[in-house]
């Protein structure tokens, strides 16, 4: 019994360790991260109950993993509500097995962190922004981004 209990516990050790950790930011570091990233970006704002956000992850996690080649990078970007933070947002990109870097922007005042993504960002969600710096490329995606938008959009974002 106590052998089944140890390799138990060491199951669950190695299970936890290999969970992402969700890294919680601010906004001025999210956007210094989008301003000095030098590889293309797709940053998309999310919430894991917001379901037209949650439908459109995995298409943004295939297709940007078809340009990998070209170093464009996912980051998800959770708006997810303080007390869902860190367990609520790790257990839902656990249950979805999302590969790409997932955080948790820290701020509730809308007023202020949407018009440092784009000005035109009226708050809701699903949002995306796309930014290569090397080409001085940034585009705002106001809402839902359907495949096949997506898979256009990737291919300015390189090319």
């Amino acid at each position: 019994m106590k052998k089944l209990f140890f390799v138990m516990m060491i199951l669950f050790a190695a299970n936890a360790s290999i969970a992402q950790q969700i890294k919680k930011v601010k906004i001025a570091e999210l956007v210094k991260m989008i301003d000095t990233s030098t590889t293309p970006l797709l940053v998309n704002f999310f919430a894991t109950w917001c379901q037209p956000c949650v439908h459109e992850i995995p298409w943004f996690e295939k297709n940007v993993a078809e340009y990998k080649a070209k170093g464009v990078k996912l980051i998800l970007v959770s708006i997810d509500f303080v007390e869902d933070y860190p367990k609520g947002i790790a257990d839902f990109v656990k249950k979805n097995n999302y590969q790409s870097q997932v955080i948790w922007l820290n701020e509730t005042n809308a007023d202020l962190f949407c018009p440092k993504i784009d000005k035109s960002w009226s708050g809701a969600i699903p949002v995306s922004l796309m930014v290569n710096n090397k080409k001085h490329y940034r585009k705002f995606f106001g809402d839902q981004v359907p495949e096949p938008k997506l898979k256009l959009a990737l291919k300015e974002l390189v090319e």
